[in-house]
């Protein structure tokens, strides 16, 4: 199974706002990025976003590191929260609705397809993919909107 190296981030000036995501990925000493925005959005669906539009550049089945420094999106797997989730018909442990199903679903059938590793990294920090997917993010954020 091929392994890939997928870094993520995502930003918003204003939350809600405008926002961007920025997402690295990496194959044997290749590194392909992508980055896209949105004019009204939320950080948490743009840090959703980033891991998504990573998993889609796949085209095989792989063996996938995702570095986030989105707690939201890392524990939502790592502490197994999508799982009870799902078992609760999409409720929260407040019993309200899941926020952002749509993008959580998608990143759920995503994965499905491939061995898959969530590992949070300190955002801000000296990471300097984590920074370079910071970079991303926030230049493509909408301008003027």
């Amino acid at each position: 199974m091929k392994k890939v190296i997928i870094y993520t981030d995502g930003a918003c000036s204003g939350n809600p706002g405008p926002g961007g995501w920025g997402t690295i990925l990496m194959y044997e000493g290749n590194k392909k990025e992508i980055s896209g925005g949105n004019p009204d959005t939320t950080n948490n669906v743009m840090e959703m976003t980033a891991v998504i539009e990573g998993l889609k550049m796949l085209k095989y089945p792989c063996e996938v590191e995702i570095y986030s420094d989105s707690a939201y999106v890392v524990n939502a797997f790592n502490q197994h929260w999508i799982d009870g989730w799902k078992k609760k018909g999409w409720k929260n442990s407040n019993k309200e609705d899941v926020k952002n199903r749509e993008l959580w679903e998608e990143m759920d059938r995503l994965i499905q397809n491939h061995d898959v590793t969530f590992i949070k990294v300190k955002g801000h920090s000296d990471n300097e993919y984590n920074n370079r997917c910071d970079e991303l993010a926030r230049n493509a954020i909408p301008k003027g909107v």
